[in-house]
């Protein structure tokens, strides 16, 4: 073979070699195909909201219509949220990890109870490190008594239980959770922080929120007995429920495969995420009052037609006129699964008790945060005024007028601040879905065909 025929025999080889390896090196993107599914698998008590838009009330007046208030649509990208407000229980079960790990760490110390765990050094040359860290199987979070009840440990856990009433009580003051978080305004904006936050919810708020009314039952069982296990808790401040959002991430996380990649963490809905899940997805541009607008009656919306009855009952928890609390089926709050859930599958987004979100209170706030995903944030230290650490709180509670029922309707209270009528619930972002709207289709527009006529004369031009 001439060195002439070698040359092109070895260019030809290379050029296939190349062809084959540029197959492997470049990947050509797939075809869009719509989901299959109806939803995502969301995490434990939880329910998936797809990405939608609602109509945000403004709080400055229109030029053009003074008695309404002028509004703006905004989008928000698809999000998980808890389908009830955080229950007594759930919560406890907060408390309780905490309390434990106070006891362990702080109180007994006994090396029995902890595991030391390697961590690799991601710098070159640095050595790798030991951490000791709480052996949680040798605790039982799961156990029906708390670690911190145990009898043969009272006598090391002197000083953060008390007996009060014959009953053995947390010290609040000993019992702290401590997290990080990002922080939103101040000097540190935008870097990582601790935060150490006591959990132990204020039972007292019974009596100071309604300082003339009988409501000792609920100081002294409304948290601790079993009997309120579902019901809302309350007496949590916006620190303590950002806390159990943090929390929650730690010892729970997703638990469907397809999200753990995304790196998804539980937190409070921003205002929006709450109107939007809220509204069950329909249009809220109805009237200034939002969603509802038949609530200047006493008999509230939503409702229903007993069977038997035949009478128009609400089915939401609230004050139906002075001095009437009873015509919605309780005197204070309900279960947190009760009545029907709205399109989205959430129960209770209005009334029973209102509910803690993310936002930093603002009158005008609606006027320069973005109409993607808004949220204003601001993490006041708690050494500032007042109407710096506030936050915004929606829903209506179990005590408040049918007028604050609706979807839009905005309030606040100081971030440090807990009360017998606020609650809150988790959200977590999540990817949206591709839709039938979206999928790859073979031809974007058709020609559109010619008729016998036209192409007679395209025929006899030519």
């Amino acid at each position: 073979m001439t060195t002439k025929y070698i040359k092109i025999a070895l260019l030809a080889t290379s050029v296939m070699f190349c062809a084959c390896k540029s197959k492997k090196m470049y990947e050509v993107p797939d075809v869009v195909r719509p989901f299959k599914g109806k939803t995502i698998t969301a995490p434990p008590g939880m329910v998936y909201v797809p990405a939608g838009q609602i109509f945000e009330k403004s709080s400055i007046r229109d030029s053009n219509a003074v008695d309404t208030l002028s509004q703006r649509r905004v989008t928000l990208t698809a999000f998980f949220i808890d389908a009830t407000e955080v229950s007594n229980k759930q919560y406890r079960r907060f408390v309780d990890w905490v309390a434990d790990s106070v006891a362990v760490t702080d109180f007994i110390k006994d090396p029995k109870y902890f595991v030391k765990t390697k961590i690799k050094s991601k710098a070159k040359g640095a050595k790798d490190s030991t951490v000791q860290r709480i052996d949680w199987n040798k605790i039982n979070i799961t156990s029906k008594t708390p670690f911190w009840l145990n009898n043969d440990l009272q006598s090391k856990l002197s000083g953060m239980v008390q007996t009060v009433g014959g009953k053995k009580v947390l010290n609040k003051d000993k019992v702290k959770f401590t997290f990080v978080h990002v922080q939103a305004g101040g000097p540190n904006d935008g870097k990582s922080v601790v935060d150490t936050i006591p959990v132990v919810p204020d039972s007292n708020v019974w009596a100071e929120d309604f300082p003339n009314s009988q409501s000792d039952i609920y100081v002294n069982n409304y948290f601790t007995n079993k009997a309120f296990d579902n019901y809302p808790v309350v007496g949590v401040n916006w620190k303590q429920a950002r806390a159990y959002a943090a929390w929650r991430g730690i010892i729970s996380g997703s638990q469907d495969e397809g999200l753990k990649d995304f790196g998804l963490r539980f937190n409070l809905p921003t205002e929006a995420q709450w109107e939007y899940a809220a509204s069950g997805g329909e249009n809220n541009a109805e009237t200034v009052a939002g969603n509802v607008a038949a609530y200047t009656t006493i008999n509230v919306v939503p409702s229903y037609i007993n069977a038997k009855s035949k009478k128009n009952l609400p089915i939401a928890n609230f004050k139906q006129g002075d001095g009437n609390y009873t015509k919605d089926g309780s005197t204070y709050t309900l279960p947190v699964r009760s009545y029907a859930p709205n399109l989205f599958g959430i129960y209770n987004m209005q009334g029973n008790v209102a509910e803690w979100t993310l936002d930093a209170y603002s009158p005008s706030a609606r006027e320069f945060v973005d109409d993607l995903n808004p949220v204003l944030l601001f993490d006041a230290p708690d050494n500032d005024v007042d109407v710096m650490k506030r936050k915004v709180v929606r829903g209506g509670s179990w005590k408040d007028a049918a007028a604050d029922m609706n979807t839009a309707t905005r309030n606040y209270e100081v971030q440090g601040t807990a009360h017998s009528y606020i609650g809150f619930r988790c959200v977590m972002l999540a990817p949206d879905l591709l839709t039938e709207q979206v999928k790859t289709r073979p031809q974007a527009i058709k020609a559109p065909k010619k008729s016998k006529k036209a192409a007679k004369l395209t025929a006899s031009t030519n």
